[in-house]
C-alpha cells in the first residue's frame, strides 16, 4: 500500500449558461460505481496538476482545455479501494462541440449540464461517495459566482 495519497485533478468544466459539466461512472467502477462525477482522474508519475487536468480533460471527454478559470479546493478522502487520495479541483472552459463529448468506452456511460438548483442530483448513491461529489459541485457554483459567472 502506499503511504503518500494518490493525486488527482478534477475539473469542472463550465458552459456558457454557468452549468457544470458532469458525467456518469459505469456500474463496473471500481471507486464511486454508477455515481454522477467530474472529469478527472490521477495523476501519471512525474506528471504536473495542469498538465493532468488538460489530459483527463481530453481523454474523458474529446474537448480541449481552453482557460482555467480558478481553483475550485482541494479534497482528502479515502475511496472505498482503501487507497487516500488527494484531488485539486479546477474550473475550466473548453474548446469542442460541448453538445457531443466522446466519453471513455466502458468508464461512462451517460452525460449531462448541470445547473445549480439541480445539485440534489449528485446525492443518487451517495452512500459509495459520502457526498463528496455534491460537496465539490456546490464549492465549484460557489467559485463561478465569486468570480461573476
Amino acid at each position: 500500500m502506499p503511504t503518500e495519497p494518490l493525486r488527482c485533478a478534477g475539473a469542472l468544466i463550465v458552459d456558457d449558461d454557468g452549468r457544470i459539466f458532469i458525467q456518469r461512472r459505469s456500474p463496473e467502477r471500481r471507486i464511486f460505481p454508477n455515481c454522477w462525477d467530474i472529469v478527472g482522474g490521477h495523476l501519471e508519475p512525474g506528471e504536473e496538476i495542469d498538465d493532468a487536468l488538460r489530459r483527463e480533460v481530453a481523454e474523458e471527454t474529446g474537448w480541449a482545455v481552453s482557460h482555467v478559470l480558478g481553483l475550485v479546493g482541494e479534497y482528502r478522502y479515502t475511496a472505498d479501494d482503501g487507497l487516500a487520495r488527494i484531488e485539486t479541483d479546477f474550473l475550466v472552459r473548453v474548446d469542442g462541440d460541448l453538445d457531443r463529448p466522446r466519453l471513455e468506452a466502458g468508464k461512462h456511460t451517460e452525460f449531462r449540464w448541470l445547473a445549480e438548483r439541480d445539485v440534489a442530483l449528485l446525492d443518487e448513491h451517495r452512500d459509495v461517495n459520502d457526498g463528496l461529489i455534491r460537496r465539490i459541485a456546490e464549492d465549484g457554483f460557489a467559485a463561478l459566482r465569486s468570480i461573476g459567472l
